[in-house]
């Protein structure tokens, strides 16, 4: 199923992958007043619906993916513009800087309030009723939901954070949106994997994440953040690697059969 904003993947089991940084459309009354650095979409996700589609079709989970970029607007901010990361260095509902710090729209052209409210209805909200529709449909039919939100990143961005991320940043909102047993789960499998890891580090996790998981009620929510050095190339062509994708595609499946083994154990129907 495609929507204008998104392309939804329904599939029988109880894991949702939410992918909302993938997107590369901008509408050209939009993409004609940003610098030519914006126009190389360097922030995108890149390539996270490929890395992620083979694992979704073995392990039969639902995928939801942005068609837009994110200099569009961002999917993972809190609709009001609340900063997820207090104190910290951010990019805002709809962005005006790139990653590096540098200016995406030309000068005078970035969009004003009544700009960022129509933007919200018209790419914002239709993302978010369909997750919080597929969210209602895994939970009617299994009791539960696993939800895990696909994001990646450049290994190294001094705005964000200091030296080279680790691999695999696993974020759960510091606890609120995922038990702590499945939490922990998750933890084992990335430290007894090849790659570096953090656990409610950088990345605790967006507004999807936070916003959705509710353990409470039998919605465990993680968010995956993963370092974009160890499955394609960081710079302009921004290729994928397919030796390095396929290495680090075992300890990702891991990691999401570890959340279906938690929900089958641990949750109740």
């Amino acid at each position: 199923m495609q929507g204008d904003v998104f392309t939804l993947t329904r599939r029988a089991s109880p894991l949702l992958l939410s992918q909302p940084h993938v997107g590369l459309e901008i509408p050209a009354s939009i993409e004609r007043r940003l610098t030519e650095a914006a126009k190389a979409r360097p922030d995108t996700d890149w390539h996270i619906d490929r890395l992620y589609q083979g694992l979704a079709e073995e392990l039969d989970a639902t995928v939801v993916t942005a068609r837009f970029s994110r200099y569009v607007i961002d999917l993972n901010r809190d609709p009001k513009g609340t900063s997820l990361y207090t104190g910290q260095s951010v990019t805002e509902l709809c962005p005006t800087t790139l990653f590096d710090n540098s200016k995406l729209y030309l000068d005078g052209l970035e969009p004003d309030e009544e700009e960022i409210e129509t933007r919200r209805g018209v790419f914002w909200q239709p993302y978010h009723d369909v997750l919080a529709e597929e969210i209602e449909r895994i939970k009617a039919q299994h009791g539960y939901v696993l939800l895990y939100d696909c994001h990646s990143i450049r290994s190294v961005l001094p705005r964000f954070f200091e030296g080279r991320l680790p691999t695999l940043n696993i974020g759960t909102g510091d606890g609120v949106a995922a038990d702590a047993a499945l939490t922990g789960a998750v933890g084992k499998i990335a430290h007894a994997s090849p790659y570096s890891h953090a656990v409610n580090g950088r990345f605790k996790g967006g507004y999807i994440t936070r916003h959705y998981g509710d353990p409470a009620n039998n919605i465990q929510a993680l968010q995956m953040e993963l370092a974009q050095e160890d499955y394609m190339q960081e710079d302009a062509p921004f290729a994928y690697l397919p030796e390095k994708a396929a290495a680090l595609q075992p300890t990702l499946k891991q990691i999401l059969e570890t959340l279906l083994d938690y929900g089958r154990n641990s949750l109740p129907k």
